[in-house]
């Protein structure tokens, strides 16, 4: 077998069929130059309700205070943390796709890459609400960065809580940066080929001068990579650093080393299910079957297999911890999570990361779009639980009987989760129609014969 027709065969699981460089073209930049469909807008007003009813929740919350959540004593973390530990995790998928995987030189992820990114960037935008919440002032978040003040207030560096606000506003800039950069040739594509004046003018701006010569290709290239090394211990950083919120603490159940690459594990999980589930929507919608090959998405449930057993394997570990440590409380809050008044909870959880995923050991079912579309939004409802499971459970009964309490989320707590997941998925429509969802530039360079094949 020849050189020529290894190659061949490899690209052939990126892209079905023999697709030219502009038919890419014209078929990726189609969304950006019609009018929206009425599909597109029913589901923009949707998740614009949907963005609504999470600003009015804030809204009250910053006029009222957070007596209007449900938080209480011992529970004082609630859906705030819930759903900031969530947002996280989910902004993780698109750094792994985009950032190691192209170190790795997997490129059945040019498909999908941008997407991904965009799909970062608007879950870590979801994910800051919250904190900010949190504090109580969200007006002053000033005071969570280290600069001189008349006042003489400076941060705890000690505070885990602080440790997250670098983290994340790191991940969010590299990952901003990271994603523009690839869109810079993109954006000269479309500059190219767009006949109106006024988007030539702002293609013109946002492709910063790109003419597609050789010295901007050399240049693209490299500042590519180097962000790629950047972004990519980020990945285990950012979730590593969000774990610290609870293993640093005396809390049974939060109190345990296992947290961080747990929490790494699971974070790649959930956000490769949301990657997953979006892009069975986009590749029918825009009809992108040839280039988000269902090849490209078996790969992704290959990867939900081994993130999900890795996230079994974790709850095992933490009760077969807990029993062999001795200690009672560690005992008591996992038996308390399993049996206890949480325990619909619990079992959901395990149903959704444990269960479910496992049968994408079967090619059928994970090549099946239906099926995997489906354990893909289990897999996010399992996610979310975990962390509700996690922060609930260990606070609402601690040591002393005395001080158990019941959380119940208000509707404002509510309220606010519908809006974070309106706020994410109006970005996603909004970006659908601005910008192409397929990295051009990365699809073109593994069409069949882009790259020159010799023969001995």
């Amino acid at each position: 077998m020849s050189t020529a027709l290894v190659d061949y065969t490899r690209e052939e699981e990126v892209i079905a069929g023999r697709t030219t460089a502009s038919e890419i073209d014209a078929v990726v930049s189609a969304p950006l130059d019609r009018f929206p469909s009425r599909l597109w807008w029913i589901a923009f007003s949707v998740t614009g309700t949907m963005l609504g009813i999470g600003v009015v929740s804030i809204t009250i919350t910053v006029l009222f205070g957070l007596g209007t959540w449900g938080i209480n004593e011992p529970v004082s973390w609630g859906f705030d943390i819930v759903n900031f530990v969530f947002w996280v995790g989910i902004g993780h998928a698109g750094t792994l796709i985009s950032a190691i995987l192209f170190l790795l030189r997997q490129r059945w992820r040019n498909g999908i890459a941008r997407f991904a990114e965009a799909m970062t960037i608007f879950a870590v935008m979801c994910a800051s609400i919250f904190p900010l919440l949190h504090t109580g002032r969200p007006w002053l978040p000033m005071y969570l960065t280290p600069y001189p003040n008349q006042h003489g207030l400076w941060v705890n560096f000690t505070s885990p809580l602080l440790w997250d606000v670098f983290a994340v506003s790191t991940y969010l800039t590299v990952s901003a940066v990271f994603w523009y950069l690839g869109l810079v040739p993109d954006f000269a594509t479309l500059r190219d080929r767009t006949v109106k004046p006024v988007k030539k003018v702002i293609y013109s701006i946002l492709s910063l001068g790109w003419r597609h010569s050789n010295r901007h290709w050399h240049h693209f290239e490299r500042a590519y990579l180097i962000l790629a090394g950047f972004a990519t211990p980020l990945v285990l950083s950012v979730h590593t650093i969000v774990s610290f919120d609870f293993a640093v603490s005396v809390i049974p159940g939060w109190h345990t080393t296992i947290f961080p690459p747990y929490f790494v594990a699971g974070a790649v999980f959930s956000g490769f299910a949301m990657v997953q589930n979006s892009l069975i929507l986009v590749r029918q919608y825009f009809t992108l079957k040839h280039l988000i090959t269902l090849d490209t998405l078996e790969k992704m449930n290959k990867v939900m297999i081994l993130t999900g057993s890795m996230v079994g394997y974790a709850y095992a570990t933490e009760f077969f911890i807990a029993w062999y440590s001795g200690s009672q409380f560690e005992s008591f809050v996992f038996i308390n999570r399993a049996l206890g008044p949480y325990a619909w909870a619990y079992w959901i959880m395990i149903s959704c990361n444990v269960v479910f995923p496992q049968l994408f050991w079967f090619k059928k079912i994970r090549r099946s779009i239906p099926a995997m579309f489906v354990i893909g939004l289990f897999v996010n409802v399992g996610m979310w639980f975990e962390r509700f499971v996690i922060i609930v459970t260990s606070l609402s009964r601690d040591f002393l009987p005395t001080s158990w309490g019941h959380y119940v989320p208000s509707l404002i707590d509510v309220g606010i989760l519908i809006g974070s997941f309106g706020l994410f998925f109006t970005l996603i429509l909004l970006f659908v129609r601005v910008a192409p969802v397929i990295s051009l530039a990365e699809i073109k360079s593994v069409v069949p014969g882009a790259q020159p094949h010799h023969h001995s």
